[in-house]
């Protein structure tokens, strides 16, 4: 197998401006310095010219170009705009009625880019390591899913009846380009943060490999913080079991995880503080992590967060576009072997629902995106037969499923290897090297 080039959209707008730092070549054109791109008439307007697609291609090694008003944290509590620089072809392209940026690029610069976008390149080399294997099976596999598998044999990411609303986020988000540049897929910003020589060396020392299960390159999830016990991958996606995506006790060692998917045996998880791995307050340990807009989150081993009877009846209405009236209750339905909530009906003075999956819950009962689907409901008074608040507790951040990556940090820091680190998350998968 050859080194693949990957294709990354990174902006979607009416109008796009750019930087091309170097000479690059267009439409047979020599181009360099400041750009800018329009819709217009169903095409891309450059240069009083309308295309239906353009490609600047570099004519000088290692050219870059920079894109304006880039999206981070799309979503979430962190959302921010910034310039973000990029080496390889940028391609743009038509789609459904706006222009979208696309970074043709090989896929171990891409690597090297994703390790030090996801966290700060000071981290321990073998938890780099262990991070460029991930990053490189989850990317390898989500092509290969996509071009044998999308919306087009029936792959629906819902399920809607009167009773219940089911929904999950996922491959089926992306057509035209393999990956997006975000937290939906994995945080890309080319070389806008400078590579650290660790994370190259972590990329070289591992070009090429992956993990396998049998045949198949391993769909490799990772996520910030499991908060004791990883999640398996049919809680939050679809109903669908891989072995190496097992629910595992976080704590290195073969312990045994309690069932909590018992409602009982949850509640007393979450409202304690079992030892974990990623039960860590060392700041060395969570700046390898955590970039500046991550560390405005504090607590995410266990969290709480508490809402009004007005507070939440009104998040809920805006995020779900239904009005539930006063809120009664917020009753789990399904837990996940993590405790992470994968259905939840929400109970209201107007209308009652289930819904799902982690996510969904997750955008429903936030601003942005509650930390996690691990938690436990606590309701205020009566007043006028409905609660006066609600308060969450809860455990964790992210979905959980795959590796934890403060754990592994922790891990990394305790000298272990990026094999132990890797087969601890993934049991029963194999490292190949593939090119």
């Amino acid at each position: 197998m050859k080194e693949p080039e990957i294709n990354v959209g990174i902006v979607n707008a009416l109008e796009i401006s750019f930087t091309l730092n170097a000479k690059f070549l267009a439409k047979g054109e020599t181009a360099s310095g400041e750009q800018k791109v329009s819709f217009y008439e169903g095409g891309i307007l450059w240069n009083g010219n309308v295309y239906q697609e353009l490609a600047f291609t570099p004519l000088e090694k290692n050219a870059s170009f920079s894109l304006r008003n880039v999206t981070i944290g799309v979503n979430f509590h962190w959302e921010q705009q910034e310039t973000q620089t990029f080496l390889g072809t940028l391609r743009l392209v038509t789609d459904e009625g706006r222009i979208t940026a696309i970074n043709q690029i090989p896929a171990e610069d891409y690597l090297t880019s994703v390790i030090s976008s996801e966290m700060s390149a000071a981290s321990a080399l073998e938890f780099l390591k262990a991070h460029a294997v991930i990053s490189r099976s989850w990317l390898l596999a989500q092509i290969r899913k996509r071009k044998s598998a999308g919306r087009k044999n029936g792959f629906f990411p819902f399920v809607k009846t009167d009773a219940e609303y089911i929904r999950w986020y996922d491959r089926e988000d992306h057509e035209i380009f393999d990956v997006c540049a975000d937290d939906h897929c994995q945080r890309y910003q080319g070389i806008t943060r400078a590579s650290n020589p660790n994370v190259a060396e972590a990329v070289g020392a591992t070009r090429g490999q992956v993990l396998m299960y049998g045949h198949d390159i391993c769909d490799a999830r990772f996520s910030k913080c499991c908060g004791g016990a990883t999640e398996e991958f049919g809680y939050c996606w679809e109903d669908k079991t891989y072995p190496y995506l097992a629910a595992v006790r976080d704590t290195g060692k073969e312990e045994p995880l309690p069932d909590l998917t018992d409602e009982k045996e949850a509640e007393r998880w979450i409202r304690s503080e079992p030892d974990s791995l990623c039960r860590t307050h060392d700041k060395r340990i969570l700046s390898q992590i955590l970039n500046n807009y991550d560390r405005q989150t504090n607590d995410f081993y266990r969290w709480k967060v508490r809402y009004t009877q007005e507070e939440l009846a009104s998040l809920i209405r805006r995020n779900t576009k239904c009005d539930y009236g006063n809120i009664v209750g917020l009753v789990p339905v399904e837990r996940g072997k993590s405790g992470r909530i994968s259905k939840l009906r929400i109970e209201g003075t107007k209308k009652t629902l289930v819904i799902g999956k982690e996510l969904e819950i997750r955008r429903t009962l936030s601003e942005s995106h509650l930390l996690s689907s691990a938690f436990v409901v606590d309701k205020g008074p009566q007043k006028e037969g409905t609660p006066e608040w609600f308060e969450l507790t809860g455990a964790g951040w992210g979905h959980g499923v795959g590796l934890c990556q403060i754990g592994a940090a922790v891990m990394g820091g305790q000298g272990c290897s990026y094999n132990e680190i890797l087969l601890h998350y993934y049991k029963g998968a194999e490292i190949r090297k593939l090119y």
